[in-house]
């Protein structure tokens, strides 16, 4: 394992994260958690919304043979899911802030974490008023570092001038680049880590059904955005020689660009099964020098990366969602 250089609440943290949003089965999932625990692996990323609470508690149970001051345990909030598992809003009031943190040290069974992050800013609440709330629970013990979710580089700066925002967690990926112009500089300047997932944009890089995934992907993006990507995709063809090259998969090659693109930068994975997980780790093995990149620059041009695989979330003034 690689890690980043420099510690945050006593742990250096992994350049790779673990995510524990799609762990639904509990053997499986504790099964999970300690081959990457063991692989290095420091950094556990997590959602109260995750199963309903699930993700929490398999997280609880995994984590009761291990040091708890060893791990680095990130949690969102705010998310609110229907009966169904389908989201419908989100609540990041600052009356909420404390009433989820309760659930959610209940749930993993530790009197704090390591950081907690609002899911989403509901754009019609300041994020000055969310962020002082999380605020609060730092002053308070039960929350040791304020991180961020999925906002722009000025949002970024106004939450760091209420509280020091240690992470920042954003969507990154070769076809997914838009945090490039703005707010990766914005978090080098301020000194904040960056926390990145999608980094195989939703499957559609080295996936098992890449084009089933790319043709659900078009369907929720603008004519000419979608019309973009397809021929991006195209491009992907020199990850394949590329990793054939290397003796690696293009799902690993694809998470090696990702880190390469600066010692800063933390990529959470999704592995369910401790088969997928110690693949996936593999990527920290892969150097890839100047050419290589400057290879895969040519090959796929920022230019044609998308930014709307994920568009924008249009919230009413409640956080519900508008459909």
């Amino acid at each position: 394992m690689k890690y980043l250089n420099k510690e945050t609440n006593g742990i250096t943290l992994s350049r790779i994260g673990l995510g524990a949003m799609r762990m639904a089965d509990i053997q499986q999932g504790i099964d999970t958690i300690h081959a990457a625990l063991d692989s290095g692996i420091t950094y556990l990323n997590t959602g109260d919304f995750y199963g309903h609470g699930e993700s929490e508690l398999i997280i609880r149970e995994a984590l009761k043979t291990r040091k708890r001051e060893d791990v680095f345990i990130s949690v969102k909030f705010g998310g609110m899911l229907t009966p169904d598992d389908r989201f419908y809003g989100i609540d990041v009031r600052p009356q909420s802030v404390q009433n989820y943190l309760a659930y959610t040290l209940k749930r993993l069974g530790t009197d704090y974490v390591d950081l907690y992050q609002p899911a989403r800013i509901n754009p019609h609440i300041p994020v000055e008023e969310t962020i002082g709330a999380v605020s609060d629970m730092v002053k308070a013990g039960y929350v040791r570092n304020v991180g961020i979710t999925e906002i722009d580089a000025g949002t970024l700066r106004r939450a760091h001038a209420v509280h020091p925002i240690s992470l920042v967690e954003v969507r990154y990926s070769l076809l997914d680049r838009e945090i490039e112009q703005s707010l990766i500089p914005t978090a080098r300047e301020l000194g904040i880590g960056i926390v990145t997932f999608a980094n195989l944009f939703h499957g559609v890089i080295g996936g098992s059904n890449p084009e089933e995934k790319l043709a659900t992907l078009s369907r929720r993006m603008p004519p000419q955005a979608a019309e973009k990507l397809k021929q991006a995709v195209a491009r992907l063809d020199v990850l394949k020689e590329m990793a054939a090259e290397k003796n690696v998969s293009v799902s690993q090659l694809a998470i090696a660009w990702v880190l390469a693109q600066g010692g800063d930068m933390l990529a959470l994975v999704g592995s369910r099964t401790v088969g997928q997980l110690r693949d996936t780790v593999k990527a920290i093995e892969i150097d890839l020098s100047k050419e290589d990149l400057q290879r895969i620059e040519q090959a796929i041009p920022k230019e044609y990366a998308s930014n709307s695989a994920m568009l924008p979330i249009d919230l009413d003034e409640n956080g519900l969602f508008k459909f």
